[in-house]
């Protein structure tokens, strides 16, 4: 598993926002700039809806006055799940992350093996990255939710 220093690997992501779908990398996401990635299991998921997503969308504010650039919204979906996700809950603002094949995710080693799920998703974390490194790591427990949301964030930047 990725650890607190080390830089974030090189991928492709994909992403359809209101210019198209596009193919972000990490280094365009991330170079010379603060942000708050979290991760989710699946999109339209009880937790990821009712909770994780909607504390980054009610204090977007609060992260960009503690100098966070950007956030990001990952989930191991595709660029039309996590675009159509993020309307249906008011994500303006929040880059709405496709990780369609895991490569990412499983290269991070925050994979999980979901097969009743969906197969291979995400575990539940978030982190905050400076210029592409890990600088802070909260990964939830199974079936937990706590440590990787918006306020715990908050409360260690």
């Amino acid at each position: 598993m990725i650890a607190q220093g080390q830089a974030l690997p090189s991928a492709t992501f994909s992403l359809l926002d209101e210019q198209g779908m596009t193919n972000p990398s990490t280094e365009q996401l991330f170079a010379g700039k603060k942000v708050v990635l979290f991760a989710v299991p699946g999109a339209f998921t009880p937790t990821c809806s009712a909770k994780h997503l909607p504390g980054f969308i009610v204090h977007q504010a609060q992260f960009s006055s503690k100098g966070v650039d950007s956030i990001i919204c990952l989930s191991v979906n595709d660029a039309f799940v996590m675009k159509a996700w993020g309307e249906h809950q008011g994500a303006q603002g929040i880059t709405m992350l496709a990780d369609g094949d895991a490569s990412f995710t499983k290269a991070i080693g925050l994979d999980k093996d979901t097969a009743g799920f969906g197969g291979i998703r995400s575990k539940r974390y978030a982190m905050v990255v400076d210029d592409g490194v890990v600088t802070q790591l909260f990964v939830e427990q199974d079936k937990q939710f706590g440590v990787s949301s918006a306020e715990q964030v908050l409360a260690n930047l």
